[in-house]
């Protein structure tokens, strides 16, 4: 059985990780989301998120950020080993949903790998 938690390994942690994924990985935009991609070099896909005061107070930026994390745990075994991903939600999401996340992030990170080619 695989495990669906989300380890200390798997996120992305360091300040200055997340300023090297920012200036050397390359980028996709969805209607919510920006989504940065850099090879680590390593056997693990990592997640890290950053939310700003720009998607709402606290509790809908962690409720978020949740959601995120969700999905990733889902979807981390279907995601191709060796990249830092960080997930960027760029305005206010009115009445954030799981299955919303699933669809737009989905449809960028797990379909067919083609984030990755």
């Amino acid at each position: 059985m695989r495990s669906s938690s989300l380890t200390k390994k798997e996120r992305i942690l360091k300040r200055a990780d997340f300023i090297d994924i920012n200036l050397h990985g390359r980028r996709f935009r969805t209607e919510n989301y920006i989504i940065i991609v850099r090879p680590n070099g390593e056997d693990i896909t990592r997640l890290g998120i950053t939310a700003n005061k720009r998607v709402g107070n606290s509790a809908k930026r962690n409720r978020l950020k949740r959601l995120i994390r969700e999905f990733f745990r889902h979807h981390k075994h279907d995601m191709p080993k060796g990249y830092d991903v960080v997930i960027v939600p760029v305005h206010e999401i009115q009445a954030p949903s799981l299955s919303k996340v699933h669809e737009e992030l989905g449809s960028v990170l797990v379909k067919n790998g083609t984030l990755f080619s």
